[in-house]
Parts: C-alpha cells; sequence; structure tokens
C-alpha cells in the first residue's frame, strides 16, 4: 500500500511539474505570435486608407473612358477587399491574419467607418455596374476623404495600443510607409478629380501638397532607414517617383500624362508596399 501511495504521490508531482513547465513556453510564443499579429493588423488597417482612394481613383479614371474594362475589374476587386478587410478588423479573419478587435474605443471607430463605407459603396457599386455618371461621381468625390480620415483615425488608434509589444517606433514606421501606399493613390486621384472637371482648382493643389507630401515621407524614411535591403527598395520607389512627379506637381492631364499617371501609379504602390512587408517582416 505504501508504495502505491508513492507511486500515486510521485506520478501527480510529474504531472504538476509538467503543467507548470508547459505555460511558460505557452506564453513566450503567444508574445511572438501577438508582436507578429500587431504589425499585420497596422499594416493591412493602414492599407485600408489605401485602399478608400485606389477606389477612388478606378472610378475616375472609368470616367475618363481610360482602360475601362481592367479598371471596372479593379474597382470590383478594391471595394470587395476594403469590405473584408474591415469586416476582418472587427470580426477576426483567419486568412487575412486578423485577431478579432476587442478594443471597445476601436470598435468604436470602425462602426464610424462602417456607416461611412456603407453609403459610399452605394455610389461605388453604381459606377462598378457600368453607370458612371456625375452624381456617383461627385458623391465619391465628397465621401472618399471623411472615410478616408476615419479610418487613419483608427489607425492610430491601433498603433498607439500595440505600444505594450510592438516598439512605439516601429509602429510608427510602419504606420508612415503604409500611408505612403495611400498617397500613391490620393495623388492619381486628385489628378484624375482635375481630369474629370470637379472641383479642378482645388484639386491641382491637392495634387501637389499630396505629392510634396509624399517625397518628404519618402526621404524621411530612408534617412532614418538601418537595414540596407529596405533602404534600397526605397530607392526603387524613389526612382519610379522621379518618374511621375511632374505630373502631380504640374496637374498634367493632357491624354499622354494620364496614360503614364495610369502606367505608373501601380508600379509605384506596389514597390511601397513591398517596402511595407519589409518592414513587418523586421518585426519578427
Amino acid at each position: 500500500m505504501k508504495k502505491l501511495l508513492s507511486a500515486v504521490a510521485l506520478s501527480a508531482c510529474l504531472t504538476l511539474s509538467a503543467q507548470a513547465e508547459a505555460p511558460k513556453a505557452d506564453a513566450k510564443t503567444e508574445v511572438t505570435q501577438t508582436k507578429a499579429q500587431e504589425a499585420n493588423v497596422i499594416n493591412l488597417a493602414g492599407k485600408q486608407r489605401m485602399l478608400t482612394q485606389k477606389m477612388s481613383k478606378e472610378a475616375l479614371f472609368i470616367a475618363k473612358g481610360i482602360n475601362v474594362k481592367a479598371n471596372t475589374e479593379a474597382l470590383g476587386k478594391t471595394a470587395a477587399l476594403f469590405d473584408k478587410t474591415l469586416k476582418g478588423l472587427v470580426e477576426g479573419d483567419e486568412g487575412l491574419k486578423l485577431p478579432k478587435t476587442t478594443d471597445k474605443d476601436i470598435l468604436a471607430q470602425l462602426e464610424k467607418v462602417s456607416e461611412l463605407w456603407t453609403s459610399m459603396k452605394k455610389s461605388i457599386d453604381v459606377v462598378a455596374g457600368g453607370k458612371a455618371d456625375k452624381v456617383a461621381l461627385e458623391a465619391i468625390s465628397k465621401e472618399n476623404l471623411p472615410l478616408l480620415k476615419n479610418m487613419n483615425a483608427a489607425v492610430q488608434m491601433y498603433a498607439k495600443a500595440s505600444g505594450s509589444k510592438l516598439s512605439p517606433k516601429m509602429a510608427k514606421t510602419i504606420n508612415l510607409a503604409g500611408k505612403q501606399r495611400m498617397l500613391t493613390q490620393k495623388m492619381t486621384k486628385e489628378l484624375l478629380l482635375v481630369a474629370n472637371g470637379i472641383d479642378a482648382d482645388a484639386n491641382k493643389e491637392n495634387a501637389k501638397k499630396t505629392g510634396e507630401l509624399f517625397e518628404s515621407t519618402l526621404k524621411d524614411l530612408t534617412d532614418k532607414c538601418k537595414k540596407e535591403e529596405i533602404k534600397t527598395q526605397l530607392g526603387v520607389v524613389a526612382k519610379l517617383w522621379a518618374d511621375y512627379k511632374d505630373i502631380i506637381v504640374k496637374a498634367d492631364t493632357s491624354d499622354a500624362s494620364l496614360k503614364k499617371a495610369e502606367e505608373l501609379n501601380i508600379p509605384l504602390l506596389k514597390n511601397m508596399n513591398k517596402a511595407v512587408k519589409m518592414y513587418e517582416a523586421a518585426t519578427k
């Protein structure tokens, strides 16, 4: 009996010991995953800002009769991705590697975004459905900036909330690099608003200011970058921007310049996005 009790006691001790050790390993893994998740959340939330401008730009390209079929297809995909990501930020999305948002303040902000998106989506759907009329275009022109600004507010909240795990410096860098993606589309949208005769004078000035902000931020990111591979990628972005800059700054809406704008804005976006992913990977 004594031997049996001793065996039971030993077994219990070993079980408790194993249970005590397990949480330490799990906790370490959880911190690593959460840090990576936070970088991904800031990246994808930031990407939403870009999508507000990209879909607006695509609608305006369609209105100008430029590559209508491709831009109509792109518009549908951009709107669907914005919608999917917004839902993923709120509810979580395994495919996008997004955890469910639990912060009440961020959820309240995302609800504002959702309301604005519901309204703007009606006009986006009209254009995607083949009717790029003046009413729809003016509605998009009016509604895209409030959607952008409120999405940006959510990104800032995510970046601030990440401070306990992701360094504030890295959170800020990913945010700024991500914002550059949005600026590539915003400046192109503003150029196309000029081309479509929508608040032309104001949008000429807006395009110039957006271009200047893109350039100054790119220089700041490059000057502060410590990783050579990321700095090299930012150099690729700088070369593309040098080729696009005059069209934006001068708000040149000639047929040749609009064609070039369509050719350059996506490579500029994609290469900036590549830099963002490199910053994100550096957190792992």
